[in-house]
């Protein structure tokens, strides 16, 4: 799980912005070798296709490519990567709002997280019963549909805090939000949740 979008050290990242000032290639390679991964996973919440996540991630390296002059180094420069992943996921969902196009979420990514996991029961000894597993996968689509179909505003506090265990003062940093607004938001965002993913488990069962 992450823990902090402050990936490099403070007394590196002035040198770093720098280099990525000076269009320095090694710098950006470095970039996107930090954050791609975290960077991917939040896409890939917040817009729901393994597709379109992979597309906008790089997406989000062009951006910071653009606009590395503007980056004030009034945050981490970790904080500000994340702010343009999250505007840019924001705007694609409301390009999709207006174009009232049919949701798809991914299992594909679902799938290979739980294969993953299941190699590393195994090889940890660890033993598992298939209907578990099965089990397992049906909540993990569930989740992945309820968090597609949730309120963007919503949406972006959780899987910034729940997902990529940010702080309350990174998440406000992240969206410009006061810390009470991100308290109150995630704490709406998890009662949502967990009624959608509840209510479309039922429904499953019956």
């Amino acid at each position: 799980m992450a823990s902090s979008p402050a990936l490099i050290p403070d007394d590196a990242e002035a040198r770093f912005v720098h280099r990525l000032r000076q269009r320095d290639e090694q710098a950006f390679n470095e970039l996107v070798l930090a954050f791609e991964e975290r960077i991917f996973r939040l896409v890939w919440r917040m817009v729901g296709r393994r597709d379109e996540a992979e597309d906008m991630t790089q997406e989000v390296f062009v951006q910071v490519f653009k606009a590395i002059d503007q980056f004030r180094g009034d945050s981490k420069l970790g904080t500000w990567v994340y702010r343009i992943a999250v505007n840019l996921c924001k705007n694609r969902a409301k390009y999709h709002s207006r174009r009232h196009r049919d949701g798809h979420y991914d299992l594909e990514g679902s799938e290979a997280r739980a294969t993953h996991e299941r190699a590393e029961g195994l090889t940890s000894g660890e033993t598992s019963r298939p209907d578990h597993l099965v089990l397992g996968y049906q909540v993990e689509q569930i989740v992945q549909m309820c968090l597609r179909d949730m309120d963007p505003d919503f949406r972006e506090v959780l899987v910034l805090r729940d997902v990529e265990c940010l702080s309350y003062e990174e998440i406000g940093a992240i969206t410009g939000l006061p810390e009470g607004t991100v308290k109150s938001r995630l704490h709406r965002a998890r009662a949502t949740l967990q009624a959608a993913v509840e209510s479309s488990l039922g429904e499953t069962i019956r």
